[in-house]
C-alpha cells in the first residue's frame, strides 16, 4: 500500500513538472507575440525554401489564432489589404528565345502578266492565282521568298534593245501580300527594265506593304544589306545577288541605284563571311545561268561551293525559268533554279522548295520539293500520284548525288 502511493505521488510531481513547462512555455510565446505586434517569427532552413523566394517568405510567423503563415502574408493581414489584391509571385515564361522548329519556303520568278492579272481579277481574288494546296503550303511556312521578277512603278522609260520590259502599279502589290509572300529578291535582270526611279519605287512599294527585300536599292549599301528575320528563337539571315543584268551600269555602287552584283564573287563572299557571324541560318539567293537551259552552268556550281565555304547554309538560284537540279556541298544544300512560279501562259513544271530547319545554329536542313504546275495564269499542286513520281524521278536526274524521296525529300546518296 505504502508503495502503490508513492509511485502515484511520483506521477503527481511529474504531471506538475509537465504543466508547469508548458504554462511557461505559453507565456513565453505571448510575450514574444506582443514584442513582434502580433505574431511571432520563425525561421525556415534554406533547405526548405525555393532560391528565388525572399526572405519574407522564407520565414513563417504563428499568428495569434494559432495560423501558420509567411511574413509578408502576416503583414497583409496586419495591413488589412484583401486577398485578391495582395501581389503574387508568378511564375516568369520567357518565349522570345526559345527555339522551336522553323519552316522556310521558297518559289521561283514571279512575274504579275496579264495572264495572271486576268486571272486574279476574273476570280476576285487570289484563289485565282494559286490553288488551296499552295495556299495551305506557304500558310503552313514561316517564311515564304521568292523572286520579283519586275519593278513596282508608274515612271520611268523602257530601256532600249530589250525584247522584254516588265513594269506593274504600285497598287499591285496586294497580290505579293495575298499570295503570303514575305520576302523578295529584286537582284535580276528585270528590276531596273524602266531605270532606276522604278526601283527605288520599288523599295517604297514594298516597304509599305510589309514585303522585305534583299539584292538591289538606292546604293550598293542598301543593295548588299543582309536581311534578319527571328522566328521562333532562331535568326534567318537573306542575301540575294545577281550574275545576270544587262550591262555594268545596272551594278549598285555607292553613289548610283542597281543590283547587288556577284560577277565578282569576292564581294559577296565577303557579305557572307561577315552575315555568318550575326545568323543562325544564312540563305543566299542568286540570279544566274542560262534561259531554258535544264543543266547548271559550271560557273554556278563553283560560285555556290565558294558561297557555302563562305559561310551560306542554303543557296537558291533564279533566272532560267525552268527547274534545274539539286547538289548538296559540305553538308549543305543547293537549288541552282526552281524556275517560274506565277509568270506566264503555261508553266509545265515547276517546284516549292521547303527547308525544315534543325535547332543547331548553321546545323542541317531537311529539304523537299513539292511539285506543281501553272496554265493561263493559275499555279497548282501536281496530285496524281503517277505526275509525282514523274517529277521526282526527274528532278533527281537533273541533280548531282542525291536521291528524291517519295515524299519529295531530298537526300544526299
Amino acid at each position: 500500500m505504502k508503495r502503490k502511493d508513492m509511485w502515484l505521488k511520483v506521477l503527481v510531481l511529474f504531471l506538475a513538472l509537465v504543466v508547469a513547462a508548458l504554462l511557461g512555455w505559453v507565456a513565453l510565446g505571448l510575450a514574444q507575440v506582443e514584442k513582434n505586434g502580433g505574431y511571432q517569427i520563425m525561421t525556415v532552413p534554406d533547405s526548405y525554401a525555393h532560391s528565388e523566394e525572399s526572405e519574407a517568405e522564407k520565414r513563417l510567423v504563428l499568428l495569434e489564432d494559432g495560423r501558420l503563415v509567411s511574413e509578408s502574408e502576416a503583414a497583409r493581414l496586419e495591413a488589412g489589404v484583401p486577398e485578391t489584391t495582395a501581389p503574387q509571385k508568378k511564375p516568369v515564361i520567357k518565349l522570345e528565345n526559345e527555339k522551336r522548329p522553323v519552316t522556310l519556303l521558297f518559289a521561283g520568278d514571279v512575274l504579275l502578266s496579264d495572264h495572271v492579272l486576268n486571272a486574279y481579277d476574273k476570280a476576285g481574288g487570289i484563289q485565282g492565282v494559286l490553288d488551296e494546296g499552295i495556299r495551305k503550303q506557304i500558310r503552313g511556312a514561316d517564311i515564304f521568298m521568292v523572286n520579283q521578277e519586275f519593278p513596282f512603278s508608274s515612271r520611268g522609260a523602257a530601256v532600249a534593245d530589250k525584247q522584254y520590259t516588265f513594269r506593274l502599279p504600285p497598287s499591285r502589290v496586294n497580290l505579293l501580300k495575298e499570295m503570303g509572300i514575305d520576302v523578295v529578291t529584286l537582284a535580276n535582270n528585270h528590276i531596273l527594265d524602266f531605270g532606276t526611279d522604278p526601283l527605288i519605287d520599288s523599295g517604297t512599294t514594298l516597304d509599305v506593304a510589309g514585303i522585305d527585300y534583299v539584292g538591289a536599292g538606292e546604293n550598293l549599301e542598301r543593295a548588299k544589306k543582309l536581311l534578319l528575320r527571328r522566328v521562333n528563337g532562331t535568326t534567318i539571315g537573306y542575301l540575294g545577288a545577281s550574275r545576270v543584268y544587262m550591262d555594268a551600269s545596272w551594278a549598285a555602287t555607292a553613289g548610283r541605284p542597281g543590283v547587288f552584283s556577284t560577277y565578282d564573287p569576292r564581294d559577296l563572299v565577303a557579305e557572307i563571311e561577315a552575315a555568318r557571324e550575326v545568323c543562325d541560318y544564312l540563305v543566299v539567293y542568286v540570279h544566274w545561268g542560262i534561259e531554258r537551259d535544264t543543266k547548271p552552268q559550271e560557273y554556278q556550281r563553283t560560285l555556290a561551293m565558294n558561297y557555302i565555304d563562305a559561310g551560306a547554309d542554303l543557296v537558291v538560284g533564279s533566272h532560267p525559268h525552268v527547274l534545274q537540279g539539286v547538289e548538296y556541298y559540305n553538308g549543305k544544300p543547293i537549288l541552282y533554279s526552281l524556275g517560274n512560279f506565277v509568270f506566264g501562259s503555261s508553266i509545265p513544271s515547276t517546284a516549292l522548295l521547303k527547308v525544315e530547319l534543325s535547332e543547331e545554329r548553321h546545323g542541317g536542313s531537311t529539304i523537299s520539293l513539292i511539285p506543281c504546275t501553272s496554265s493561263a495564269g493559275y499555279t497548282s499542286l501536281v496530285t496524281e500520284e503517277d505526275k509525282v513520281k514523274q517529277f521526282y524521278q526527274r528532278m533527281e536526274e537533273l541533280s548531282f548525288g542525291v536521291s528524291v524521296g517519295d515524299n519529295g525529300v531530298v537526300t544526299p546518296k
